[in-house]
């Protein structure tokens, strides 16, 4: 079963789960506002894919941060971020139970499908 981490308002994610519906692909999703996410999963994933990857820059979230917490990124401090600003995760991020896939076009598509 893959589990989908991302938030329950995100177009994106919205697609990809029901993208994995009509695939007829059991999932399960994990809102990572609501239900958590807890420090060693984030650091396993910021291990597997990279803090850079993991860390969404583009969004509102990001833009609303004071200069202090963005300056000077490193792993442990975009970890730190994510923790207490899930939104700035990138997402959706599918756990494949082997390895992780981050986002949802054509090729994470295709990831997914070939387990």
């Amino acid at each position: 079963m893959v589990t989908v981490y991302g938030l329950k308002n995100c177009d994106t994610c919205k697609k990809a789960l029901a993208w994995l519906k009509n695939e007829g692909l059991a999932y399960r999703f994990h809102d990572v506002r609501e239900d958590g996410l807890d420090r060693a999963t984030l650091a396993a994933w910021i291990d597997e894919l990279g803090w850079e990857t993991l860390l969404n820059t583009r969004g509102t979230t990001w833009r609303g941060l004071a200069g202090t917490d963005t300056a000077g990124l490193d792993a442990g401090k975009a970890a730190k971020l994510i923790l207490a600003h899930p939104a700035l995760m990138k997402r959706p991020l599918f756990d494949l139970g082997r390895r992780r896939v981050l986002g949802f076009k054509e090729a994470e598509k295709t990831a997914i499908k070939g387990g």
